[in-house]
């Protein structure tokens, strides 16, 4: 059983629960990674600006940032990272792109702990082969296909 610590500090409707964050992450890991640790960590816009400058150098709010662990060799330690997530950005983008807000959740949580894993998305390959894996691990949680599900405004 993979363990999942979810922090939130901001609520709003429609954000999933822990029940639903432990499944999206157990069907990325499935098979591959068990008895692992990944903290989620729910905020607002100022907080996810503040760490998207910080870390990433953009000054802007972000759907979700990944932080994986680098574990020094000789450490026994199932943690894979931090995910933190703007929920009002997660809400914005789903009304924009026409997609149902759980869906939403799912893909970029499941985008997040790819991330964590190890898959990145800087060059047309790398983006392909997880984009591949998204799409896989959301068929088995009977969501669309999120880059066919967008709706152009």
């Amino acid at each position: 059983m993979n363990h999942i610590e979810i922090q939130t500090v901001f609520r709003s409707p429609g954000q999933p629960s822990a029940a639903q964050i432990q499944r999206w992450v157990d069907a990325v890991l499935q098979g591959e990674h068990q008895d692992t640790e990944i903290v989620v960590r729910i905020v607002d816009e100022q907080e996810s600006a503040q760490l998207n400058c910080q870390y990433r150098q953009k000054n802007a709010p972000t759907n979700i940032l990944s932080f994986p662990v680098e574990i020094p060799e000789g450490i026994d330690l199932n943690l894979l990272g931090d995910l933190v997530i703007c929920a009002p950005v997660l809400e914005r983008e789903a009304l924009e792109q026409g997609k149902p807000l759980s869906h939403h959740w799912a893909h970029i949580l499941i985008h997040g702990v790819l991330h964590l894993l190890g898959y990145d998305h800087i060059n047309d390959d790398e983006a392909n082969v997880m984009e591949t894996k998204e799409i896989s691990v959301l068929s088995t949680l009977n969501i669309l296909n999120p880059y066919l599900e967008a709706t152009q405004p």
